[in-house]
């Protein structure tokens, strides 16, 4: 498996995935230095009447599908949010391995977020609501196009990716050694 490393003088497209066991949101951006220029979003979702394995596999296949149709150079992913219901948050974890294995069997690198970092890089704050997000992805990208929180997450979390992604390159680089 490469790794892809593209330059800082080429459009990199980026994918952004919001893990969850009923919907995954992605989005997908292309930047070219401090210009963001949205591509894609949507949301891949699965079947709550199936068994759990069966779901991980549709969420698996429609991500499989999303790079495959885009051919992103990166991957960026939201961490889990650990709540109180312990079996909710193993679900999720699940969903979001699905999440990071997908790309990284595609040969991406895979960055991790944390959504107070994801909404300090698109509001400029930690903490903030879900219509903040959204505002802020039309202003950062008038043509973004994108149907409920899942795939506008997505989007955000792209976009933190594409702010940070020299210092993520760079620690990737270090423990690879």
């Amino acid at each position: 498996m490469s790794i892809k490393l593209p330059t800082m003088h080429n459009t990199i497209r980026i994918i952004g995935i919001d893990p969850g066991l009923r919907r995954t949101g992605w989005g997908v951006i292309d930047t070219l230095g401090n210009s963001l220029r949205f591509v894609a979003s949507g949301t891949v979702t699965s079947d709550g009447d199936m068994d759990l394995a069966s779901r991980l596999c549709q969420l698996h296949d429609g991500l499989v599908d999303v790079i495959h149709t885009h051919k992103p150079d990166e991957a960026a992913v939201e961490q889990t949010f650990v709540n109180k219901d312990a079996v909710a948050t193993l679900k999720l974890g699940q969903a979001r391995g699905i999440a990071m294995l997908v790309p990284a069997r595609a040969g991406l690198q895979v960055a991790e977020y944390a959504p107070n970092a994801v909404k300090k890089a698109v509001i400029g704050v930690g903490h903030g609501e879900k219509r903040q997000i959204h505002m802020m992805l039309k202003i950062l990208m008038p043509k973004a196009e994108f149907k409920g929180d899942d795939a506008a997450d997505a989007l955000a979390i792209a976009i933190c990716h594409a702010h940070n992604r020299g210092g993520a390159r760079m620690r990737m680089a270090a423990l690879a050694g």
